[in-house]
């Protein structure tokens, strides 16, 4: 495959040259929506084709694959199963005592206690500020422990308190691998070991371990330069590119390879990712992305990096007020 191909069979897979009618089903394909800002996934939803009504319960907002996405409740035992505890909160609390505390968060969630804020007021006669500040850390703390564990998650998409789940991992990491990594590659291939190394948030030696157990007649395998790509199952018949197209913010075609220079070009990278790590919301030009889209205050942004034909700049504009009306009320 060449450059451009190994492109058009990422926007097959990622929905991006054809339609996914139903937000559930895309999370499931995507293994998860990317959702930092919860607005993307209703972004990333209408992009691919999906309706977002209903959207906030659909999903199920936790952290996998190292960050925030909306998932498909039944895919949480699968997807779980690569998440490990929360390492910095192990890394400096006892881990006798962080269970300790994971308990009593569990005993005032059943009495329905359901925010940070609530829970700090709870604890603060009985731990130190700074215990209280990493154990409710609006980073995740005891919650994303529990998260990982798959016995909470957030209320609905756009809620930031918890709810009691029951969506513990029935695998274990190694058993579970090779059948999401199978999954990857098949939608987001053609990729490489890094990238699904990246998109998982895991070592390289486990991709590699994974991918012996998966059989030589199931995926393909070719070289690029220095680069060896994988995809699994026959690659489908690519649709064409579109020839203007807007992208999610933290879009699955941007975030989910380390290398993203065929879509994102560097002169444009820190326009795109900003220096916190925010991935805005993007225009595409024949998959290559010139400008970036928003809405703002209940109106559409446009800004284009370089001169366009009148045609695409107002095809631009078309297409985020088109969204805006489509989000509107709804976010």
């Amino acid at each position: 495959m060449t450059t451009d191909q190994i492109l058009r069979q990422r926007y097959h897979g990622l929905y991006l040259s054809r339609k996914c009618e139903n937000i559930v089903e895309l999370s499931r394909q995507l293994m998860g929506l990317h959702c930092w800002f919860h607005r993307n996934v209703a972004f990333s939803a209408l992009i691919r084709g999906a309706s977002i009504s209903g959207w906030r319960y659909a999903l199920t907002k936790t952290w996998i694959h190292h960050a925030l996405h909306g998932v498909a409740y039944d895919e949480l035992p699968a997807l779980l199963a690569l998440q490990g505890s929360n390492d910095w909160l192990n890394s400096m609390y006892d881990e006798h005592r962080l269970g300790d505390v994971a308990e009593e968060v569990i005993a005032c969630m059943e009495d329905g206690v359901n925010s940070r804020a609530e829970m700090r007021k709870i604890f603060a006669h009985k731990y130190d500020p700074d215990f209280i500040g990493g154990i409710f850390s609006s980073w995740g703390g005891i919650f994303r422990n529990l998260a990982a564990q798959g016995r909470v998650a957030f209320r609905d998409m756009t809620s930031r308190d918890f709810d009691l789940i029951s969506a513990e991992p029935t695998q274990t990491a190694e058993e579970a691998l090779p059948g999401l990594l199978r999954r990857y590659f098949k939608v987001y291939g053609p990729a490489t070991l890094d990238d699904a190394m990246w998109f998982f948030g895991i070592w390289r030696d486990e991709v590699k371990e994974a991918l012996k157990a998966i059989p030589l007649d199931e995926y393909m395998q070719f070289k690029l330069g220095r680069k060896t790509f994988y995809h699994c199952g026959e690659p489908a018949g690519m649709g064409d590119i579109p020839e203007i197209n807007l992208l999610s913010g933290f879009d699955p075609a941007i975030v989910s390879y380390v290398d993203r220079s065929a879509i994102l070009p560097k002169e444009y990278k820190k326009r795109v990712v900003n220096r916190a790590g925010v991935c805005l919301p993007s225009i595409a030009v024949d998959g290559r992305i010139v400008g970036l889209w928003n809405i703002k205050k209940g109106e559409p942004v446009v800004e284009l990096f370089e001169d366009m034909p009148k045609r695409l700049a107002d095809k631009a504009w078309e297409l985020a007020d088109e969204m805006c009306r489509k989000t509107a009320g709804q976010l």
